[in-house]
């Protein structure tokens, strides 16, 4: 009898032993899997996936103008301003001079070198082309691109040269499409009262006078137009206003990115 106990309430020990470690076991997994490192991860992947679905990203705003119509001095007012808003922006401008095929567009408009009209025209457009990858990670990033001419002035200075306006849009199909483009409106005339005209190859004014007829014949209804003869602190305020809206809606994921001229 004492023989049958001793070996009930061993067995019933080895019961509660097994019993307990897996307890134990099962409280020690539970906690290294919730620890506070893990958590965080956690959160952070989900914020992730949320932020994704959401859609959230920087702004592509682009200003168009004849030369000397304030489009640089205004695009760094811009980035100042959404800086002061706590907005991540960067200024870009095209032709980028510091890229090689930057570096032969420069030497044609400083008149050191001389291409044909397709030639020049085509150069242009790669050199939007090869910061296209980077454009994108940039506006995926969070960061609004405010951008000092596009592929609208490629498009409206070389078919006021004589070519053929279908043709000169072509190489640039597949770009990124601008959420926003203001078009800072001056007369060629005016615009040639300015400091600085002339300097370069395209600063001539019966030239100026058929890019402004181009850029007629290519703008369309989402494009905001802003009086540049205006004083410049007017025309500041009034970029301001219409920017800040695109890259709120760009923030709350209300406008996927498209291409530029697809069908």
């Amino acid at each position: 009898m004492i023989y049958g106990t001793c070996t009930t309430a061993s067995k019933s020990l080895s019961f509660k032993t097994l019993v307990l470690q897996k307890s134990f076991n099962f409280r020690v997994q539970f906690f290294s899997n919730c620890s506070p490192k893990k958590l965080r991860m956690d959160n952070n992947l989900n914020c992730s996936i949320e932020g994704n679905k959401k859609g959230s990203r920087g702004a592509l705003v682009v200003l168009e103008g004849l030369d000397r119509s304030g489009k640089s001095s205004q695009c760094t007012r811009l980035v100042n301003y959404l800086e002061g808003q706590r907005i991540s922006a960067e200024l870009w401008r095209f032709p980028d001079r510091n890229t090689d095929v930057g570096k032969m567009i420069s030497a044609y408009l400083t008149n050191t070198s001389q291409l044909d009209d397709h030639t020049i025209h085509l150069l242009f457009s790669a050199n939007r082309w090869e910061k296209r990858l980077l454009m994108e990670t940039k506006l995926k990033s969070g960061t609004t691109l405010v951008v000092d001419r596009y592929s609208y002035s490629g498009v409206a200075f070389s078919s006021a040269k004589g070519l053929d306006i279908e043709w000169c849009k072509a190489s640039e199909v597949g770009l990124l499409a601008p959420d926003l483009v203001a078009y800072l409106d001056i007369s060629p005339e005016k615009a040639a009262e300015r400091g600085g005209y002339g300097g370069e190859r395209y600063e001539k004014l019966e030239f100026q006078k058929k890019v402004a007829e181009s850029y007629k014949a290519i703008h369309d209804v989402s494009w905001k137009f802003v009086d540049a003869f205006q004083p410049i602190e007017d025309v500041e305020k009034q970029l301001q206003e219409i920017v800040i809206d695109c890259v709120t809606e760009c923030q709350k994921g209300k406008k996927p990115l498209s291409l530029l001229w697809s069908k």
